[in-house]
């Protein structure tokens, strides 16, 4: 990946035999799997190993060269002090804009826009998902058909809003993350809400008085359970129904109409990661970011784990200090996140990451944060904030969530946006039903064996068929193309995952 790097990545699927002469006079000394790496010259013990130029840790024991270097023959280097980091040092040459460049979507009232035009109904408590799942179901049978414009009815479950401390410190995350969900642009500003009526997240509480901007009415429309008007099972199942088809109705009479490419706010995350994440797909989702950027759009790229040893990276990409010291502000309190639970950044290299040839987290981050491309950062977000809310300016920002797929996805629909692309080199059927997911395979064999689940396959590069450039317009392309309303693998299947909301607050 570098001319100073003394390790180097098998790239051949089904990985090399023993005796294999990879350049002249390099020999493999061992079969060595597909995505892991060999070591180009002898590394004495507690030598420095090197990958993208960055010491990823250091020998356990000599490797001889042509050694199979991994998980077990190195020891991971400490992490970055959060001091002394440069602040906003790297001086960005200005991009030309991309001008021209659109989609057909669905304009807001509030100046956002939608890829999709869902109901969705936001739940204030865990307490009502299976009422709202049934009442759903139903909608779906008997009312979706009457209005073809209308995309999905999407029921907001979550495991929260009652049995915790909702007066904790760090209560806001969970709520702000339900609220900002709720307002995201592909719902058109239609809120509709089911109570239980005896939760501590009341609905006054999730959405307060002109917290969030509502189509056809100044407050949300709540539906209680526990209203007296309910007798049965079924008057509450006919009152969400009803409730429903007022919504149905206004979202119904929209259109897609031509959107500038700066109305796009798309969020980037890995997933299933191996050592061809940071080879293809990521590096070419960079190249991608970089001309969404260009074209006035907001990127955001996330997962603390997955971007805190490449710290200095992002400090000194800060458009001003004080966005720098906002990134050290999240990354400090995450590392005292972890602190608490007694785990340290280590704690997120999965079994599958080793077995795809992913050492230890700092090799992982240095292959995650190259998504993020080479534009500035104008922006910080803390957990379920929102970019509208925070009124920050469009381009690259750092939405700070954990890297977890489920809570990441759930945190980047809170913070507003409208379009998700994902990587992944194992390979998962990750899909949101709020938001289109765009999936990238970093391999070919995983988009050969996925074919009917992978959008894009970045395994391409490796083959040497196409460049980072070309594939980063590729992808370009087909965010607008998806944008418009080409349906993704996931949405032909209708594959998605459950929000899962960051909760760092006490549950009673």
């Amino acid at each position: 990946m570098h001319e100073n790097d003394n390790v180097a990545v098998v790239v051949r699927t089904g990985g090399l035999p023993a005796g294999t002469e990879v350049r002249p006079g390099l020999v493999l000394r061992e079969a060595i799997p597909q995505g892991h790496k060999v070591a180009l010259a002898t590394l004495p013990e507690g030598a420095e190993v090197r990958r993208y130029n960055v010491v990823i840790g250091h020998a356990l024991q000599e490797i001889a060269a042509g050694g199979w270097v991994n998980e077990h023959r190195i020891a991971m280097p400490g992490a970055r002090e959060l001091s002394g980091l440069p602040l906003s040092t790297r001086p960005q040459e200005p991009q030309l804009p991309l001008e021209g460049y659109q989609f057909d979507g669905y304009r807001n009232d509030d100046g956002s826009v939608g890829t999709r035009n869902i109901l969705a109904i936001t739940t204030t408590v865990q307490c009502v998902s299976g009422v709202v799942d049934f009442a759903v179901r139903r909608i779906k049978e008997e009312l979706l058909p009457r209005y073809p414009n209308v995309d999905d009815v999407v029921a907001l479950n979550h495991a929260y809003g009652c049995g915790v401390a909702i007066d904790a410190p760090a209560a806001p995350i969970p709520i702000r993350t339900v609220r900002n969900i709720s307002r995201n642009p592909n719902f058109g500003n239609e809120v509709m809400v089911v109570s239980l009526g005896c939760e501590k997240m009341q609905p006054a509480r999730l959405l307060p008085p002109g917290a969030i901007p509502m189509r056809g009415a100044e407050q949300a429309d709540v539906v209680c359970l526990q209203d007296d008007e309910h007798v049965g099972f079924m008057s509450m199942i006919d009152s969400i129904m009803r409730t429903a088809e007022r919504h149905l109705q206004r979202l119904n009479a929209r259109r897609r109409e031509p959107c500038p490419a700066s109305a796009l706010v798309v969020g980037m995350q890995c997933g299933g990661s191996d050592a061809f994440s940071g080879i293809t797909a990521n590096p070419a989702l960079g190249h991608a970011a970089d001309l969404l950027v260009r074209a006035g759009a907001t990127v955001m790229f996330s997962e603390n784990t997955e971007v805190r040893d490449g710290v200095d990276q992002l400090t000194s990409r800060a458009a001003t200090p004080a966005v720098a010291e906002d990134i050290i502000r999240e990354l400090a309190w995450y590392d005292d996140y972890l602190r608490m639970g007694s785990v340290d950044r280590s704690a997120n290299t999965t079994p599958g990451n080793k077995k795809g040839g992913l050492s230890n987290i700092v090799e992982k981050a240095m292959g995650s944060i190259v998504k993020s491309g080479s534009s500035p950062i104008v922006g910080v977000l803390a957990p379920g904030e929102n970019v509208r809310e925070k009124k920050l300016p469009p381009g690259l920002v750092f939405a700070a969530t954990p890297a977890s797929d489920f809570i990441c996805g759930t945190l980047q629909l809170a913070a507003g946006m409208n379009l998700h692309i994902f990587t992944t080199g194992r390979g998962t059927p990750y899909g949101l039903a709020e938001c289109p997911v765009i999936k990238v395979a970093t391999r070919t064999d995983l988009a050969r064996r996925w074919h009917d689940l992978m959008d894009v396959n970045a395994g391409r590069v490796a083959d040497g068929e196409i460049d980072i450039e070309a594939l980063g317009w590729e992808i370009f392309h087909l965010m607008l193309d998806v944008a418009s309303g080409r349906k993704t693998w996931a949405e032909r299947w209708k594959l998605h995952n459950d929000l899962t909301l960051f909760n760092p607050a006490p549950v009673t």
